[in-house]
């Protein structure tokens, strides 16, 4: 039998998968979620949840580049990778090694589809399809009690240079998901460089500084805050950049953060 990933790769799933490498965070998290732990073989060194992880699987490298050596020597028969945070040329040599599975996540739906696909693939369909409804449900929850001002907002990821979050993006979805307008939305590419003068022409009303992949702090703050008289927070970016199981506690930090902003300053 044959299933496709989200890049309509196919994958043969006549047997079952023991031995499994994740190269993507997100999906780590979700695995240990899953209640595939024992599973899991490898993992990257930004596979920080759980904490106690990395103390019983093997560091295979990063998201960008892997020691294929140490993934070898783990005999895989399934390997993680997910479009954004994994190059094409490395997922072409690590199907030397086994099977490869390719996420591809822009939208809300997109992670719900791939627990589902998950599910399929690992034969866990029960759990799977429980974790998606939950996290559906807990969407149109969020999504009943969210005010109707539609606050204009900027969603800085690095400074040196200077990148928000543009358009087809999970993160974009996110800042959507809350009610607000991504003035990035439609500028060419997906993580465009910006002149931070440019923020005085621009008529925002929140600037979110992700705490990844870049730290930014409070100096940082008061940098933009010479550009515009937007209001300026700093942000859990996992919340706004991580997906599958991770998403249950996103809900609640969001409904944090939107009561948060309707305090004046």
């Amino acid at each position: 039998m044959r299933v496709k990933d989200q890049l309509g790769r196919d994958l043969d799933i006549s047997k079952p998968f023991t031995r499994i490498v994740s190269l993507v965070p997100s999906l780590t998290e979700l695995f240990v979620y899953l209640g595939l732990e024992e599973k899991l073989v490898g993992i990257t060194k930004f596979c920080v949840h759980p904490e106690d992880l990395k103390k019983t699987k093997t560091i295979v490298g990063g998201t960008k580049q892997v020691h294929f050596d140490k993934i070898r020597d783990l005999k895989p028969d399934l390997i993680l990778c997910n479009k954004e945070e994994n190059t094409l040329e490395m997922v072409k040599s690590l199907e030397d090694i086994c099977q490869v599975h390719v996420s591809n996540i822009i939208t809300f739906q997109d992670p719900l589809e791939l627990i589902s696909e998950y599910g399929i693939l690992l034969n866990i369909e029960k759990e799977a399809n429980k974790l998606a409804s939950e996290l559906s449900q807990k969407k149109i929850l969020f999504e009943k009690q969210l005010s109707f001002k539609r606050l204009k907002v900027a969603y800085f990821i690095w400074r040196n240079p200077w990148m928000v979050v543009g358009g087809n993006t999970f993160i974009n979805s996110m800042l959507e998901l809350n009610g607000w307008e991504n003035i990035y939305k439609t500028s060419e590419g997906r993580y465009p460089e910006i002149d931070i003068k440019s923020l005085k022409s621009q008529n925002l009303d929140l600037i979110l500084l992700s705490s990844e992949p870049f730290p930014f702090q409070q100096k940082h703050m008061e940098e933009i805050r010479a550009f515009s008289s937007a209001r300026i927070e700093i942000v859990d970016g996992e919340f706004f950049s991580w997906y599958g199981s991770r998403q249950l506690k996103a809900f609640r930090y969001f409904e944090e953060l939107q009561n948060h902003l309707s305090t004046p300053l």
